[in-house]
């Protein structure tokens, strides 16, 4: 998994087309649970709308964990896909992007529809803060006593965290790194604890 970028803060923007009123909506979500409560949220709270489209991105945009998107009765094609695209194009991981839309009597037509809700969505992202996401993994890291204040001072240079310590016959970290220092921490790691050091992956990872 390579690192990536995501919304960091909420984006609110007002774009008119033809008497129609679109409301933009870019925000952070880290689950799709999370993003369809909001959506829930803002439709109740603008009910009286014609249409609350969405779309949201979980994770990286070149490689989602999860992704997807709602005309809410716009013609298909022309609300919730564009806008998806924007995210995707904007590397707005980890967001969920609203429009509502007040219609202002004069149709827009498909391809009208398609570059509203498209520049609704790449406005607000012009004013989107991004923040770089790395991958991280977990790994258990066992070693002698006298190795432990070097290994929390390698664990600090290559950005990573310690999790926990466990005293037992010899230290038992819990160490959380980023996936790119994975290979410098086992192989500089071997180097000061002579090969005697043990390093295994955790099943879970992170994401800082």
């Amino acid at each position: 998994m390579s690192p990536y970028t995501e919304l960091a803060a909420p984006i609110e923007h007002s774009l008119t087309e033809k008497n129609s009123e679109f409301l933009s909506f870019l925000l952070p979500v880290s689950s799709r649970d999370e993003a369809m409560s909001l959506v829930n949220q803002y439709r109740e709270q603008y009910r009286a709308a014609n249409h609350v489209c969405w779309a949201y991105i979980i994770g990286n945009t070149r490689q989602p964990e999860m992704q997807a998107f709602s005309d809410d009765g716009e013609p298909a094609g022309t609300a919730g896909k564009p806008m998806l695209h924007v995210l995707t194009e904007q590397e707005l991981g980890n967001s969920l992007a609203l429009v509502v839309r007040y219609f202002g009597g004069v149709k827009l037509g498909a391809g009208g529809l398609v570059r509203a809700y498209s520049a609704a969505v790449s406005q607000a992202a012009a004013k989107a803060v991004r923040r770089q996401v790395l991958p991280q993994l977990q790994l258990t890291v066992r070693l002698d006593f006298a190795l432990e204040t070097r290994a929390r001072q390698l664990i600090n240079e290559l950005a990573g965290q310690l999790l926990a310590t466990d005293y037992q016959q010899q230290v038992v970290m819990s160490v959380s790194l980023p996936l790119s220092a994975e290979a410098e921490f086992r192989s500089q790691l071997q180097n000061i604890s002579s090969g005697s050091a043990l390093v295994s992956e955790l099943p879970a990872a992170a994401d800082a």
